[in-house]
């Protein structure tokens, strides 16, 4: 079974790998820049990522943030894809949606992870959050 919409899910699961290798390089930067006392507060054992945002720059979280969006909203997208690849309707409309979605999303990435300005990060995740509800929609007609 080859479906059209199912390459938008895979360019997204491979953007999702680029902004992890984007953030941990990122991370892996700011800590080496910061002086030994800062990390010494952090305590030797059991140290999150989240115990790191009080003490890294602003910037170098940022990149942090939004691959942890990535892992959020996106799973769902990938649920419902499968569905409508599963159900014979992975083609026409739903493709472009998909497309659409992922498009937005990586946009998001990119302007989260460099810029980070609400308006636009939000218009950006509003409209990818119409492409999926679209998806959605269309994924519970097509099992119907």
């Amino acid at each position: 079974m080859l479906s059209p919409i199912l390459a938008p899910g895979a360019i997204l699961a491979l953007w999702s790998m680029v902004v992890l290798v984007w953030f941990t390089a990122t991370r892996f930067s700011a800590i080496a820049r910061l002086p030994k006392d800062q990390m010494r507060s952090l305590g030797r054992n059991g140290t999150r990522g989240q115990d790191l945002e009080r003490i890294l720059p602003e910037r170098a979280n940022w990149k942090s943030h939004n691959y942890t969006h990535l892992m959020e909203q996106p799973t769902v997208f990938y649920a419902v894809i499968l569905i409508l690849a599963f159900a014979g309707a992975g083609g026409g409309i739903n493709t472009y949606l998909a497309w659409g979605y992922t498009t937005l999303r990586i946009l998001h990435s990119v302007w989260q992870a460099t810029v980070n300005r609400l308006p636009v990060r939000m218009f950006l995740f509003a409209a990818s959050s119409l492409c999926l509800l679209a998806l959605a929609i269309n994924a519970v007609l097509s099992t119907l």
